[in-house]
């Protein structure tokens, strides 16, 4: 009976050693990870994500490799411009695993190499460049670091998509001479923009001023146009007037000797016109009417106007 006990323990251990082992051999792959298989101590396979099974103390799988983005921020580092100007730089920077056998077998400290040839990049970069280029050309300085990060990188696998420059600080005496300078050109505009307005404001009220004496002038000027025919259309119809005054007393002349002729006016008639002609010369301004004593005379000029008008 001892023998026995002994006998199912031992398979007892072996069972469980062997469910161990089988269980150890199973390995699953998360989503965006990848892992890299040694047998024997070199690289025999890589494992995408889902289950994969490995041999026991043959196989040994490294540590997963994540092939999402990954971001470094850099704490701030000091850069010499080309104009000597030292200026604090603080850098962020994206990058991606694409080759994991490259990740994990050409370059043993990934995080740290980047690092290290990111700082690099960055001073030979920003020594070439002035403190005006550097503060006004970050995009390009942007571009122009991702480019020689990618081609420096591309041999350990790694792909640099994007590097900003986050912040770039000067010296406080430069800040100081910047603000100063800001602060006379925001100066030069405002006065720049007020003497513009001034300007224009004194354009559009000589325009103002301009037009006003124009209006008016030819308002005179349409005035005396109509003063003018006025007075003309005035005279015209005084003129047409006294025509017709005219016209109208000879026609009258004409009828009364017309009239007198068909009578046959007789020497007292003609006594009496005479005195009423008479009359009609003083027009009231006389109080006496002087007769000449040769009426007889008068009739006979009378007499003599009659028979004039027969003829």
């Amino acid at each position: 009976m001892p023998g026995i006990n002994v006998v199912a323990t031992f398979l007892y251990l072996v069972a469980i050693l062997v469910f161990i082992v089988a269980l150890s051999s199973i390995r699953v792959i998360r989503q965006s990870t990848v892992g890299v298989v040694e047998r024997l101590g070199s690289f025999h396979r890589t494992m995408p994500n889902g289950l994969h099974f490995v041999m026991p103390f043959i196989d040994k799988v490294l540590p997963l490799i994540d092939l999402r983005e990954h971001v470094m921020d850099y704490p701030p580092i000091p850069v010499i411009t080309k104009d000597n100007v030292t200026m604090q730089i603080d850098t962020v920077i994206y990058y991606q695993v694409t080759d994991p056998i490259k990740a994990t077998y050409e370059i043993s400290n990934l995080r740290g190499a980047i690092e290290k040839i990111t700082q690099t990049t960055i001073r030979n970069v920003i020594g070439d460049l002035s403190l005006d280029e550097t503060l006004t050309s970050r995009e390009r300085v942007n571009t122009q670091l991702r480019v020689i990060l990618d081609e420096a990188t591309d041999k350990w696998g790694v792909k640099v998509t994007r590097i900003e420059l986050k912040s770039i600080e000067p010296p406080r005496d430069i800040r100081d001479a910047m603000e100063k300078q800001m602060r006379a050109e925001r100066d030069k505009r405002a006065q720049i923009l007020s003497a513009e307005g001034e300007r224009a404001a004194n354009i559009l009220t000589s325009e103002g001023r301009k037009q006003a004496t124009i209006l008016e002038a030819e308002g005179h000027r349409t005035r005396a146009i109509l003063a003018a025919e006025a007075d003309r259309q005035k005279r015209i119809l005084e003129a047409e007037g006294e025509a017709q005054a005219i016209m109208t007393v000879y026609q009258a002349r004409a009828r009364g000797l017309t009239m007198l002729k068909e009578v046959q006016p007789d020497q007292a008639l003609l006594t009496i016109q005479g005195f009423d002609a008479l009359r009609e010369v003083a027009n009231g301004q006389a109080t006496k009417i002087i007769i000449p004593s040769d009426l007889a005379g008068l009739a006979g000029t009378l007499k003599a106007l009659v028979e004039i008008a027969k003829d």
